[in-house]
């Protein structure tokens, strides 16, 4: 049975603190306020008043990584403590429960996402179906054109009266004849494979399914003003396309297959009956969105360093300290590109020849056939962190 534990904090009490290591627990507000907070404001992120019914140290909880804001009370407050060997007997005695944790983390998603784009490329995204035109006219000129034609295709879907209906139909012509793009139309199948540099879904567009990498590799990315930035390279066993099914709402990036990849697809009817079947599903939905808001916290804190070598090795950083398996002080291949790198960290391209140049000089890392491998974990990951602090420093 179930016996879950009550914790009473004082006024002005810590209950968190930001960069401290991960716990096994997180907190359930029964009454009093807590405000959070990041020590160093991210711009776009405000602090916030959470109240009874709100969550607290669940991101760090489920991905293991550190916190990602400090917690300090502003009342007494009285919190239920769950800990995350709990968490699959609540999710069965209480499915309500975990999946309002779950369309919570959605909805942060969402926001931090779009404030990612916002200050990485200086400019927020648009949010109407014409932006599926001007993504898929990006992916013409840049010439991936299974991406463009699959673009193209949703544009005239969408909007087939729209102020670009006559060049998107233009392009798509001319696109179709060559162009591999598949799954233009929604497809009953459970399973469905992706060649190389194909969409699977494009921001703005509708659609309710998500997806759990089976083979390959996905990468999640938003175009704004020309410029696309790169939000997550996806590999096997991951999730994605689950705030679309959570929110019911367009899809806030792209997905395009980084590889040839095999994909499952779990649509509303089938995850209904998984979340009540299977709770595992509910666990692993848990652990992916706190694994991925973490990360993308610290795509956050990457903007605040202004020189590009630096925001390249912290965001190497970053994904080696995402491989959980990757034992400090041993080297690990990231399976990363320069070219991906630069992607995420938005480097104008009149600076990445100097940065990749850098880059090459910089001890910590080696490029190999064109991928990055970092020759000591520990290294490099004190290097990135020593970089975030200058930038706290300097911004203080």
């Amino acid at each position: 049975m179930l016996q879950l534990s009550f914790v009473n904090f004082k006024p002005n009490s810590y209950i968190l603190v930001e960069n401290t290591p991960a716990t096994d627990r997180f907190f359930i507000i029964q009454s009093g306020k807590v405000r959070s907070y990041n020590e160093v404001p991210i711009p776009g992120i405000p602090a916030e008043i959470l109240g009874p019914g709100d969550f607290i140290g669940v991101i760090s909880c489920f991905s293991g990584h550190s916190q990602t804001k400090t917690m300090i009370t502003m009342t007494p407050v009285v919190a239920i403590m769950v800990t995350k060997a709990q968490f699959p007997e609540l999710i069965v005695n209480n499915t309500p429960v975990a999946l309002k944790i779950v369309k919570s983390f959605a909805r942060d998603m969402r926001k931090v996402n779009d404030q990612l784009a916002k200050l990485t490329l200086f400019k927020a995204s648009i949010d109407s179906p014409e932006a599926i035109y001007m993504i898929a006219d990006y992916f013409h000129r840049e010439g991936f054109t299974d991406i463009a034609a699959y673009g193209f295709y949703q544009y005239m879907k969408h909007c087939p009266t729209g102020i670009n209906a006559i060049p998107a139909r233009t392009a798509l012509e001319a696109l179709r004849k060559r162009s591999r793009a598949v799954y233009l139309e929604p497809s009953a199948d459970t399973v469905r494979t992706y060649p190389i540099n194909t969409m699977i879904f494009s921001e703005c567009q509708t659609g309710s399914d998500m997806f759990i990498i089976q083979e390959g590799t996905v990468r999640i990315s938003k175009v704004i003003d020309g410029s696309e930035i790169t939000l997550a390279i996806l590999k096997k066993g991951d999730m994605f396309g689950e705030m679309a099914l959570l929110e019911n709402k367009p899809r806030s990036a792209c997905a395009i297959a980084h590889s040839d990849c095999r994909l499952m697809v779990i649509n509303h009817a089938n995850f209904n009956q998984m979340v009540t079947t299977q709770p595992q599903m509910i666990s692993k939905l848990t652990t992916t969105f706190a694994e991925r808001l973490w990360s993308v916290y610290r795509q956050l804190a990457n903007t605040l360093l202004t020189e590009p070598r630096e925001k390249l090795i912290d965001m190497i950083a970053l994904h080696v300290e995402k491989a959980k398996n990757v034992t400090r002080g041993e080297a690990y291949n990231t399976g990363l590109s320069v070219i991906d790198v630069m992607k995420m960290c938005a480097i104008p391209s009149e600076k990445q020849n100097q940065a990749y140049q850098e880059l090459q000089r910089d001890q910590t890392i080696k490029i190999v056939n064109n991928k990055i491998i970092v020759p000591d974990a520990r290294q490099l990951i004190a290097q990135a962190g020593f970089y975030r602090k200058q930038s706290t420093k300097h911004g203080s």
